[in-house]
């Protein structure tokens, strides 16, 4: 309960220990992480990492892929920024693994007072809490959301040597010949893949589901012919549209991308259809508002400057900048988009 007096958390928190002791040792953690905050609250009488002097010390980013990871490079740009700017050192911490899992719980199971926040992407936050049987943290509960960063289009293409120029002229060789034709993705239960399901879903049509373990792999099968078509990130498509190995027929995003400002998005093309790659700050949860908005703040300013932006831009990628509240908004969106999508599909959960 972010808000709440820190001593009235505290008096809660013992109180539901006394009440409802709870077995679950991620809970437990949990409890014992926020009652040894509040305890350090009640006797010194301040809040750490005030909000007008944060940051007071270094400050961990955890990016839950490996180095150049586009995560990682997002996280690299702003925290060369920041360090500039307040002082402090601001040092990255790769921690990969599990879809993006391990590192957004490290945020999760941080101390909640501005000393570690991370990036994360809508995996993490949204999409597997709807293809994992069990997480180790819960994005509602655990983690504060302080901005969404940036979005990136991803493009439906096709083999150059399919014989459609649209998405129309696609949906319909597709449903004159149901099954026939495969998609690469980067995974199963990736945004590549549920975008081309959700794609097959809202326009009535059955393609066959091949995936890949990268975008370079999967781009490579579209080019040699060995899958026809994928929705993938457009910067892994557009060097190899421009060389005439694959058509471009749409991008994913709720509009058109300033960076491929003549390729009309699937909403246009007729397929009510929004699949974006987006990443966003996290903080542990309870890390205090002040401090929240503070960060929220400087990082906004930060992705807002030319010299980030022209970076982004490179990776087709649009800065975004929105507040807390805003950014939560957009996490619970994407589980209600993709939740009807990976149950028509029979997508099964991880266990």
């Amino acid at each position: 309960m972010r808000g709440l007096d820190p001593r009235i958390q505290l008096d809660r928190e013992v109180m539901d220990c006394r009440v409802k002791p709870d077995n679950d040792n991620r809970e437990i953690g949990r409890m014992a992480r926020r009652f040894a905050f509040a305890l350090f609250i009640i006797l010194t009488g301040t809040l750490p990492a005030a909000a007008q002097d944060w940051p007071t010390r270094a400050v961990k980013i955890v990016v839950p892929f490996g180095p150049g990871s586009t995560p990682d490079v997002v996280a690299r740009l702003i925290a060369d920024h920041l360090q500039k700017k307040l002082g402090q050192p601001f040092l990255i911490e790769n921690k990969p693994g599990a879809g993006g899992n391990i590192g957004t719980d490290a945020v999760a199971k941080a101390a909640p007072d501005g000393s570690t926040i991370g990036i994360s992407i809508g995996g993490p936050l949204a999409i597997n809490t709807l293809l994992f049987s069990k997480l180790p943290y819960d994005p509602k509960k655990d983690i504060a959301p302080i901005t969404q960063l940036v979005t990136q289009p991803s493009a439906l293409t096709v083999n150059s040597n399919i014989k459609v120029n649209s998405v129309a002229e696609l949906v319909a060789l597709l449903k004159r010949e149901p099954g026939k034709y495969n998609f690469g993705s980067i995974g199963n239960g990736s945004l590549s893949h549920l975008a081309m399901e959700a794609i097959a879903l809202k326009s009535g049509t059955q393609m066959v589901h091949v995936p890949y373990p990268s975008s370079p792999a999967a781009m490579t099968a579209i080019i040699r012919g060995d899958v026809q078509m994928g929705c993938l990130p457009a910067i892994s498509v557009t060097p190899h549209a421009e060389a005439g190995k694959v058509k471009i027929l749409a991008v994913s995003t709720a509009k058109r991308s300033p960076y491929l400002p003549t390729i009309p998005t699937l909403k246009e093309a007729g397929i009510d259809v929004e699949a974006d790659a987006w990443m966003g700050m996290i903080a542990p949860a309870h890390t205090p508002d002040a401090v929240v908005a503070k960060i929220q703040r400087e990082v906004v300013e930060a992705i807002g400057t030319a010299a980030i932006r022209d970076k982004l831009a490179a990776q087709l990628m649009e800065p975004i900048g929105n507040t807390p509240a805003e950014f939560r908004a957009r996490i619970d969106g994407e589980i209600a988009r993709w939740a009807p999508v990976i149950k028509a599909a029979n997508i099964k959960k991880v266990n």
